[in-house]
């Protein structure tokens, strides 16, 4: 039996791609042009970009909200599921990950189905409300963890019944169950999670996963009301 380290979790996930996916030059140079321009490397795996395809397409959803754009990598993903007339709108607080994530969404063929919103969430998401536009039918929220609870109310109000939230890095290597943890980022979870298990708009669970980028998780929700 193989030993349960953080080698072997990075060599179970190289096999899993390598079984389940195709070679990807898009996304492959996505990754590469967002390192090469200094951008932190905190994207989502492979497997997390094809598990949120197959999300949207399973869900049949057209309109998707993506909180935490970084350099496009998940927003690739998203924006290949969605049908011709769908639309992915993206908010990113840095202009220079913008920059790189819309380099990267034009080199792979889906710059013209995803809107690119610039600055900070909790400040964008008030305006996107305020637009009128259609509800979304997926929001994937991948961005700063203090701020969790805030976008997860948002993403209520501008969804639908049956709207799926995603919300990535809910498990933190463990520490989220750590009660006497002082990291901003633990804390901001709590709030997250807390609010998920409260909030009757809401019905979720959470899965923890291990992998390339360690001990993890996600919470996923339904809304059941808004």
């Amino acid at each position: 039996m193989a030993d349960f380290t953080p080698a072997n979790w990075r060599h179970v996930d190289d096999y899993l791609a390598t079984t389940l996916l195709d070679d990807d030059p898009a996304v492959t140079a996505a990754r590469a042009a967002s390192l090469a321009a200094g951008l932190p490397p905190i994207d989502v795996t492979p497997l997390t970009g094809k598990f949120l395809n197959l999300l949207v397409r399973m869900t049949r959803a057209r309109r998707v909200l993506e909180v935490g754009t970084l350099g496009g990598h998940s927003t690739i993903w998203l924006a290949r599921a969605i049908p011709r007339d769908g639309r992915v709108v993206t908010l990113e607080l840095e202009q220079k990950h913008a920059d790189v994530a819309r380099a990267n969404l034009e080199r792979a063929g889906v710059s013209e189905q995803v809107e690119i919103v610039v600055g900070r969430a909790a400040d964008t998401l008030p305006r996107i409300a305020a637009r009128g536009d259609e509800p979304f039918d997926l929001v994937f929220i991948d961005a700063d963890k203090q701020s969790g609870s805030v976008y997860l109310d948002w993403a209520i109000r501008i969804g639908h019944p049956g709207t799926v939230i995603v919300l990535d890095n809910v498990v933190r290597a463990g520490e989220v169950a750590n009660p006497g943890s002082n990291d901003p980022m633990v804390i901001g979870t709590w709030r997250a999670l807390e609010f998920l298990g409260s909030d009757p708009r809401v019905d979720a669970t959470a899965l923890q996963t291990v992998g390339s980028k360690g001990w993890d998780g996600m919470a996923i929700a339904v809304v059941v009301e808004n």
